[in-house]
């Protein structure tokens, strides 16, 4: 099938383009490069630099005349949301609407959507979350990735636009920028390889659930192939782990000697977070394949190489 993919120079999105290419789909990478790297693309993939919030860059895409549409490219950071919320708002709202309506526009077969199963649900209430958790953000950043899950459901309804939600944990592994994204084991990885003191934000005892991106990879080439044309899945793996055992995990695999640094909390963090996979297994055949150990050692070796 004729796949694009938003943000396919960025961390999940070249990972996802190199699992579509082993499936023998083509696959056009639209990225703006403000974060995303060249030397992340698959040599088998096209490349158009285009922004999606520009309309002119977006209506380049419409004679590719995508088959499935994977859309990743957006402002994915927390704390710059809660410094911007207006930027944060028109990119990952403005821009998912202006993509899903070209989307339509295409007769898309499927549009798959790269959303949040931390940032949305808020202080959870139940652990591990459901999709059927309260939605209640402590970012702008949730809060817009939640704006713009219901605009695709009101297009869905209205227009009858297929698509498929997939609300990823936090995801970490190869690939991922310690200094332009979000990505806690990214930095300490690369700060410790460096000699460097990490430094842990609160008490350490917030939790995440830590997910490899080769699974996240995979759960977004089996919701290409799900005959499902509207839902919404949580990707994690159901385990949290927090902060502070985290980094202990990447000192003892990367041998670390020196000291792990504490400072003041930061805001829009949750304390904890953990969400549910079981629709997914059930629905897409998805679980998580890859360990924190495992994954944090692949994640070591790529940053120690690179």
């Amino acid at each position: 099938m004729r796949c694009i993919v938003t943000g396919g120079a960025g961390f999940i999105g070249s990972h996802i383009s190199d699992r579509l290419i082993q499936a023998e789909h083509e696959v056009l990478v639209v990225d703006n490069f403000s974060s995303g790297k060249q030397e992340n693309i698959n040599a088998k993939a096209d490349v158009l630099d285009a922004d999606i919030n520009d309309t002119k860059s977006l209506s380049t895409l419409i004679k590719y005349k995508p088959e499935i549409i994977f859309h990743l490219a957006a402002q994915i950071s927390v704390r710059e949301s809660v410094a911007d919320p207006v930027f944060d708002a028109q990119t990952n709202i403005l821009g998912t609407v202006r993509l899903a309506q070209m989307a339509l526009d295409c007769g898309t077969k499927k549009f798959i959507f790269a959303s949040t199963g931390g940032a949305i649900y808020g202080e959870q209430n139940a652990f591990p979350a459901t999709e059927d958790h309260a939605i209640s953000p402590e970012s702008p950043y949730g809060l817009s990735k939640y704006c713009a899950e219901n605009y695709l459901n009101y297009l869905h309804r209205k227009e009858k636009l297929p698509y498929i939600i997939l609300r990823f944990a936090n995801i970490y592994g190869p690939r991922q920028d310690p200094h332009g994204e979000a990505g806690v084991v990214a930095i300490f990885c690369q700060r410790m390889l460096a000699h460097e003191s990490p430094r842990i934000n609160g008490d350490g005892l917030q939790t995440r659930d830590f997910v490899y991106v080769g699974d996240v990879a995979h759960a977004a080439l089996l919701a290409l192939q799900s005959d499902v044309c509207q839902g919404v899945f949580n990707i994690g793996t159901g385990t949290e782990t927090n902060i502070k055992t985290l980094a202990n995990q990447i000192k003892t695999i990367a041998a670390y000697q020196d000291e792990i640094l504490y400072g003041p909390p930061l805001p829009g963090e949750q304390t904890r977070s953990v969400i549910s996979h079981h629709l997914a297994q059930q629905t897409l055949g998805w679980t998580p394949q890859t360990s924190l150990a495992q994954g944090l050692e692949h994640t070591l070796k790529w940053f120690a190489k690179h």
